[in-house]
């Protein structure tokens, strides 16, 4: 069954929820995006059934804290754990491949380092570059961020579902070959648009559910996942970010909890 398992829902600063990051899985390959902000991502893959053995592909969407710290937690397991079999394989940008391997580099032991060269291929990617991550044709593309590279991508599934993931920022235009019609859309929303002058998404470069669902409508997606949000209404999200969402969008819209799993079908 195709599916995406979110391990966390929340932005950089949340601390009762995970930092945002998913599996997307087929019926043969799981790819880990992203890791988030620490070793809380070895608790999120255990509590989903996923052990460090089954992890052969991440994708990191860029180097921020929340996103690219839970990465150097996964290849120290993979470089330490006797059992592992096969290769983890890394995909990025070049910052991210710069980040990731310097930290690595001044923290880790000699042994550990050893294993890294063994067992970890970091695959440097180009803007619009596609490749297979196992039965999943992927294309990754630039965002065009202004505050750090950053990359999503376009995966098409071997039923020919087309997911895509904007990363943890607006939409840019320029982007839309990749965007239009897909069959599942994940955008970021980091709040309600009511809750604006709270929460000031748009000083921080972030969209809102409203945002999300106009968005959703102009492109033409079927299905909708909003993520990286705050956790201060953790326990009115799901309702009132599909209310505000579905003010423009009369798709599918999945707010989901961390660890939740949503069927691709």
């Amino acid at each position: 069954m195709n599916k995406i398992t979110m391990l966390g829902t929340g932005n950089a600063t949340v601390s009762h929820i995970y930092n945002t990051c998913f599996v997307l899985s087929t019926a043969t390959t799981q790819l880990l995006v992203d890791a988030g902000g620490g070793n809380g991502i070895l608790t999120q893959l255990r509590k989903v059934g996923i052990p460090i053995s089954d992890v052969h592909h991440l994708f990191v969407t860029h180097a921020h804290t929340d996103h690219v710290l839970g990465v150097i937690w996964v290849i120290r397991i993979v470089a330490q754990y006797k059992d592992y079999v096969g290769h983890l394989h890394v995909y990025g940008n070049d910052k991210v491949m710069k980040v990731v391997r310097t930290i690595i580099g001044m923290i880790f032991a000699e042994k550990q380092l050893d294993k890294v060269g063994e067992r970890v291929v970091f695959h440097e990617l180009t803007d619009g570059e596609s490749f297979y991550v196992g039965d999943i044709s992927l294309t990754c593309f630039d965002i065009h961020s202004t505050k750090e590279k950053q990359y999503g991508f376009r995966a098409q599934l071997p039923d020919t579902t087309v997911v895509v993931c904007l990363g943890d920022e607006p939409y840019n235009p320029l982007n839309r070959p990749y965007v239009e019609n897909a069959n599942w859309m994940m955008c970021e929303a980091f709040c309600l648009y009511a809750d604006r002058d709270k929460f000031k998404p748009y000083d921080k470069c972030h969209s809102t559910a409203l945002d999300a669902g106009r968005l959703s409508a102009e492109l033409g997606v079927k299905n909708l996942i909003l993520y990286h949000t705050e956790e201060k209404t953790i326990a009115t999200r799901r309702e009132n970010y599909t209310k505000e969402a579905a003010e423009n969008f009369k798709g599918n819209i999945v707010v989901p909890n961390d660890l939740e799993e949503i069927s691709l079908a």
